[in-house]
């Protein structure tokens, strides 16, 4: 199969979709990659190492998609692509359909078969391709809020761990998935006071037996959201409904409760945010304010560390490029039902209800 790796044009978006020992994979079983020319660089990968393996590589992004009957890559496709996807040409990636009507309408339009990497689902539940990026997000959104909290950028001025004699900084985590547990575990090593809530008390129990005794499990509801985020200096949004839009939490009232220079960072924004206030940015400007608190929603955390998130990446996805290019889609995903979940839209029809959902949009079996 003839397999493409463009290079990401997102906004400050510097992973990539294969590494070159992912090539190399494909290489040796007789499979074609095109890689686009410096598609590599940001994450630590040249030209010379894809060639080395057996690439090839092309100039320009419209070369890269015109020759390849699989797309692999890192974020949704953007505006400026749209226009380069065929019918029938396979694009493996993460769509995160349910917050974009435009890029939907998009991939009907265009005919192709999206397979999205975050709903891919074992069958025990769990999302193998969304965890690794959860988990650099979850670690990720500690970090940027700790410096965030900072008073020259606006921040309450607050040192997460505190000092001897001074009360650590205390952190509000909403959902104890892959995102809340790896925030938590960031949280705690640094010596804040964490508060971790869900409506899963089963999560909540292995929250409970994992971390650290400054770790606090509580229950979620409104009542309780309302009065934690009074005391707390840095709210993070870690909520997922797969596949779907992700539920308000906190409402645009609710930020006249907290306290001016609290920050907000919200995780949840690829599936629209569970903050109603939240608008995506990007890493070139992460930041807004709305009744003084600050806000963070970058909507690709994960490539502000590309080594480490497109080597993460390519660990999960590698095995399912392989069945894809082995088998073609079809017998693929016949094949693995986990796979199989990730079927998005096909050939202009929408076949995950979710997405359907969002936008009263017909949906179809596969």
């Amino acid at each position: 199969m003839k397999i493409g790796v463009p290079k990401e044009i997102k906004n400050n978006e510097n992973r990539v979709g294969m590494t070159p020992a992912g090539v190399f994979e494909l290489t040796k079983r007789n499979h074609t990659v095109y890689v686009q020319a410096t598609a590599g660089e940001g994450s630590g990968f040249f030209d010379a190492d894809y060639q080395e393996v057996g690439a090839t590589i092309l100039e320009t992004i419209a070369e890269v998609y015109a020759a390849s009957e699989l797309i692999v890559k890192v974020k949704e496709p953007i505006e400026e692509e749209y226009k380069l996807i065929t019918p029938n040409q396979v694009v493996f990636t993460y769509f995160h359909f349910a917050s974009s009507e435009p890029l939907t309408k998009a991939m009907i339009e265009s005919k192709s078969v999206c397979i999205a990497y975050e709903t891919v689902e074992d069958k025990d539940g769990t999302l193998p391709l969304l965890t690794p990026m959860s988990e650099v997000a979850g670690r990720m959104a500690i970090q940027q809020g700790a410096k965030y909290l900072e008073k020259p950028i606006k921040g309450r001025g607050i040192l997460l761990g505190g000092v001897p004699g001074v009360a650590p900084g205390k952190v509000l985590i909403l959902g104890a998935g892959v995102v809340g547990v790896q925030a938590a575990k960031m949280a705690a090593g640094l010596g804040a006071h964490v508060t971790i809530m869900d409506v899963n008390m089963k999560q909540l129990r292995y929250v409970n037996d994992v971390l650290p005794n400054h770790v606090v499990t509580e229950f979620s509801n409104e009542y309780s959201i309302r009065k934690h985020i009074k005391t707390h200096d840095l709210i993070i949004g870690g909520v997922l409904l797969k596949g779907a839009k992700a539920p308000k939490l906190i409402t645009r009232d609710m930020l006249k409760e907290m306290r001016p220079g609290t920050v907000v960072v919200d995780v949840a924004v690829d599936q629209g945010g569970c903050f109603e206030t939240t608008k995506a940015t990007t890493h070139e400007s992460p930041t807004y304010i709305i009744d003084d608190i600050v806000h963070y929603c970058v909507a690709n955390m994960p490539g502000a560390v590309p080594y480490t998130s497109t080597m993460a990446l390519t660990n999960v996805t590698l095995p399912y490029v392989i069945k894809l290019a082995d088998l073609g889609w079809e017998k693929a995903c016949d094949r693995d039902e986990t796979l199989e979940k990730g079927l998005n839209i096909v050939n202009g029809k929408i076949v995950y209800k979710e997405i359907s959902e969002a936008f009263n949009l017909e949906s179809f079996q596969v």
